[in-house]
């Protein structure tokens, strides 16, 4: 037999997949991750758990599936970017990743603008100057953190930080060196002088490799962490939205994913390079192609949030009749009208990333009666994150690009309710994926290509299956374009009160 691995180093979970080529999916193993905002839009997470999860996801995929190390070939991860990972000499984690979601840096952010003009920042380097930048983070911990900025050796991304825990070997993956801000998109190159916006030299940022490039080997201590075989190769990796529109099979020009995570991510596939400061640009893991896209800060995450700050006394309900507290809160949604009688909610919760690239923002609870009820509030936290994929597609459109298929992944995707909604929101079908592994199934992929096992990047798809197709309901289109002109303007209304990170 002959296997690969991919792993999802996600925000709210990570993920392994053992994969039987040429189209068997051994098996898959899931564990939660902690997400820690310690002050008003910080996020962090401790990357020695995503290695504890992954060294334990590697040995249980193997023993539950009966799969010998030696079966494994090559083993591929994928993970949320551009999290800030810092290591000493040693290779010691110096602190806390800074998650992408993060905005603490608006102040460093302003600054970089101030220092480099915008539009020639977009141009040379495919990104504009927003929180989403390792720069602008980077900058932040040289002044609030000067002990742990001073002992920096090594600068990567999540999944680099688990490739070098493998290999022993340290290189960044070309999509986190593009979305950090390092790249050239003219040459497809690091950029000494973008290095050096960062007030870090050269040296502190690891070779870049491809996602399909073999970067390392699993050493004697990757090995005896995770049962894999030494010497088992291990690719460059993947930034997780693009891992997971691969595996959608999102390739062709119209083609968008909306994938519905701990983060909400929006995405589709081009020939042509137009960077936009509204929107993220990253290279499509099929050589050739590239992938605008759009992340919020949250999703999942503020849905979790929720249920865990308010809804701990319907558990008791939900559990009576054998639903998850989820599946509990969309019953109590579906039952309310759409605009959830007057209820806005902006979910900025971590301040907020594409379109509107602002740390400050935060989230708000418009039109607050004794009338609503936690069902109110649910459905108009789900219309929330549907309003903002329709503000996202606003822009693909400007930008010149043509949507004309929707596919929806990931564990939100499994709420009909939510898919309702967002359908009726953007007055589109949705296409659902139900046999989609997720992201780390692209990290698989790339694994396969990379050690020459396969050679054909879209027959990934193999292993994702169509299910039903989420069709708008007429009679809630105008009540939702009205809803989102209200939650445009709530946004516009409110920014200039709020004060930057």
């Amino acid at each position: 037999m002959t296997a690969v691995i991919g792993l999802d180093i996600g925000t709210t979970s990570t993920i392994g997949i053992l994969v039987g080529l040429p189209s068997t999916i051994l098996a898959t193993v899931s564990r939660p991750v902690t997400l820690s905002s310690p002050r008003a839009g910080w996020a962090e997470e401790d990357p020695a758990d995503w290695w504890e999860n992954a060294r334990a996801i590697i040995r249980e995929l193997l023993e539950t599936s009966g799969t010998p190390a030696s079966a494994v070939h090559a083993i591929g991860v994928t993970g949320m970017l551009p999290a800030v990972v810092l290591l000493d000499e040693e290779g010691t984690v110096l602190r806390p990743s800074i998650q992408q979601s993060d905005g603490r840096c608006g102040a460093e952010v302003e600054e970089l603008r101030r220092e480099w003009n915008e539009q020639d920042f977009l141009v040379r380097a495919g990104n504009g100057i927003n929180q989403q930048l390792v720069t602008a983070k980077l900058r932040w911990i040289e002044k609030h953190e000067p002990q742990v900025f001073s002992r920096i050796s090594t600068v990567f991304g999540s999944y680099d930080y688990i490739n070098y825990r493998l290999t022993g070997a340290r290189a960044v993956e070309q999509n986190w060196a593009l979305e950090a801000g390092f790249v050239n998109v003219a040459t497809d190159a690091i950029d000494n002088e973008l290095v050096r916006f960062a007030h870090i030299s050269r040296e502190l940022i690891p070779p870049m490799r491809a996602s399909s490039d073999v970067m390392g080997h699993v050493n004697e201590r990757g090995a005896s962490e995770t049962g894999l075989a030494l010497g088992t190769p291990v690719v460059g990796g993947a930034a997780d939205m693009i891992a997971s529109a691969l595996g959608a099979g999102v390739v062709e020009a119209g083609d968008v994913l909306l994938k519905f995570g701990g983060a909400v991510d929006i995405l589709t596939a081009t020939d042509v390079v137009k960077p936009d400061a509204r929107l993220f640009l990253d290279y499509h893991l099929v050589p050739g192609l590239y992938m605008p896209n759009g992340c919020m800060s949250t999703g999942g995450s503020a849905l979790n949030w929720f249920v865990e700050t308010f809804a701990g006394g319907e558990r008791a309900a939900a559990q009576a009749v054998g639903r998850t507290i989820h599946q509990h809160l969309d019953e109590l949604a579906s039952r309310k009208s759409a605009g959830a009688n007057g209820l806005t909610i902006l979910p900025y919760l971590l301040g907020e990333k594409t379109p509107i690239h602002d740390p400050a923002a935060r989230g708000v609870i418009e039109g607050l009666t004794l009338s609503h009820d936690i069902g109110h509030l649910w459905r108009a936290l789900l219309e929330s994150y549907a309003y903002a994929i329709r503000h996202h597609v606003e822009v693909l459109v400007d930008m010149g690009h043509k949507p004309k298929r929707f596919f929806v992944s990931d564990g939100g995707s499994h709420s009909t309710v939510w898919m309702q909604i967002v359908a009726d929101v953007l007055n589109a079908p949705l296409q659902r994926l139900s046999g989609h592994p997720g992201s780390c199934i692209g990290a698989a992929w790339a694994a396969a290509i990379g050690v020459g096992l396969e050679n054909d990047w879209r027959s990934v798809t193999r292993f994702t299956t169509f299910s039903d197709v989420i069709v708008p309901k007429p009679d809630n289109v105008m009540a939702y374009d009205i809803g989102y002109l209200r939650y445009r303007d709530l946004y516009h209304r409110l920014a200039p009160s709020w004060k930057p990170v």
